[in-house]
């Protein structure tokens, strides 16, 4: 996604200069969210993106990886040869983390390329019982359409909760209870200690059939082919971009899930790993390659998600928020969740509530303040919470 609109950006502003695209995968670039959803389920063969590359003066060079990058050559090292640059943008997205001692196992899947959905069809349509560890975004919306294919689902949480690195307990207690409507097995403070053919051997000695194992706890920046660039990375191995998306090294940018950058809107780095992100950086990183005043990149990060029949939604950084407002009741069908700091809204989480998730939008992009006891009220719009000066 990251790459597509980066080049598809420079061509709406204006650049009519040599644009070459490069992936390791061997397939046309696609989109990732239909992965989980129509293409695992069948009801779709893939998600290209519909871009004419060729009307656009954009040359895809696909299946070759990029193995290294001398700034002080402006080139980059692939199989093929060297490739040289006046201007590079680092979009290799993040690469799936995999479990421990499970290389090689037969029946242990990951769900990040259209290759891992197509393997993993013939599983849900032969309605194995699978295990799926991790109970995080990607785990639920797996979880979603295995239940829908008819499989018997366990899925195997080594925290107490879902969702535990992104959304705090009183958050994931309602949505934990999702698992078991959809009539799928939520196993918390269960550890896996190995996968066998058929079983999933849990640490306190459970064993779990298992004709097909889904890995999803997490994805670390692909970022490891950067040793020795000097371009400087993060703790968490994300290229830690400037407030322009720029790297450590002259004429190189950095955007996507790769990508971490200073957010002046949280007073923090952010690294984020959502689809929206993906879109939005390219246009900074296009306008900043252009040239002009620099533009910087400080976005309310957004990101959705279908699972167990519900559409939730997010937008902003919670992480340093003081109060917490419940609107609706989380046992419900629908209902949100806005975080304040020093009164104004700094993020908001919907279930179901399309109109909270839009209005709170532009009410962060603005910092509003709100009032709590009308924004605590479901029935009143979030616009109509913003207290008055």
């Amino acid at each position: 996604m990251a790459g597509v609109q980066t080049a598809v950006a420079l061509r709406e502003q204006g650049f009519d200069g040599r644009i070459t695209l490069i992936g390791a995968e061997p397939h046309p670039p696609y989109d990732r969210p239909p992965l989980s959803k129509a293409v695992l389920l069948g009801k779709a063969e893939g998600s290209a993106f519909e871009v004419d590359f060729d009307a656009l003066g954009v040359e895809l060079r696909l299946g070759l990886d990029v193995t290294g990058v001398r700034p002080a050559d402006h080139e980059i090292d692939t199989p093929a040869g060297p490739v040289p640059y006046d201007a590079l943008v680092l979009a290799t997205g993040a690469d799936p983390v995999t479990l421990p001692g499970t290389s090689g196992v037969p029946g242990v899947h990951l769900l990040r390329t259209v290759d891992d959905a197509r393997r993993l069809r013939p599983v849900l349509d032969a309605q194995h019982d699978v295990v799926v560890v991790g109970a995080g975004w990607i785990g639920a919306e797996f979880t979603t359409a295995a239940r829908e294919a008819g499989c018997t689902v366990t899925v195997v949480e080594a925290a107490d909760r879902p969702l535990a690195g992104t959304m705090p307990a009183e958050i994931a207690a309602p949505m934990a209870a999702w698992y078991a409507e959809a009539g799928a097995e939520l196993l918390t403070h269960a550890r896996v200690a190995a996968v066998e053919p058929g079983t999933v051997l849990l640490a306190d000695g459970r064993r779990i059939p298992a004709g097909a194992v889904l890995v999803g706890v997490g994805a670390r920046p692909a970022t490891a082919w950067l040793k020795g660039s000097g371009i400087a990375l993060g703790p968490d191995g994300s290229v830690t971009a400037d407030a322009h998306l720029r790297t450590s090294v002259p004429d190189v940018y950095a955007v996507g899930d790769c990508a971490s950058f200073p957010s002046g809107r949280y007073g923090t780095r952010l690294l984020v790993h959502h689809w929206d992100n993906a879109l939005q950086g390219p246009r900074t990183v296009a306008a900043n390659i252009l040239g002009g005043a620099p533009l910087p990149y400080d976005p309310v990060p957004y990101f959705w998600s279908e699972q167990f029949g519900r559409f939730v939604q997010y937008v902003g950084h919670h992480a340093d928020a003081e109060e917490t407002v419940w609107r609706g009741d989380p046992a419900g069908p629908s209902w949100s969740v806005c975080w304040l700091r020093d009164g104004a809204l700094v993020a908001v989480l919907a279930v179901g509530r399309p109109r909270d998730l839009a209005q709170g939008r532009r009410l962060v992009e603005a910092g509003a303040a709100l009032d709590p006891t009308l924004a605590a009220d479901p029935s009143v719009p979030l616009k109509s919470a913003v207290r008055k000066p």
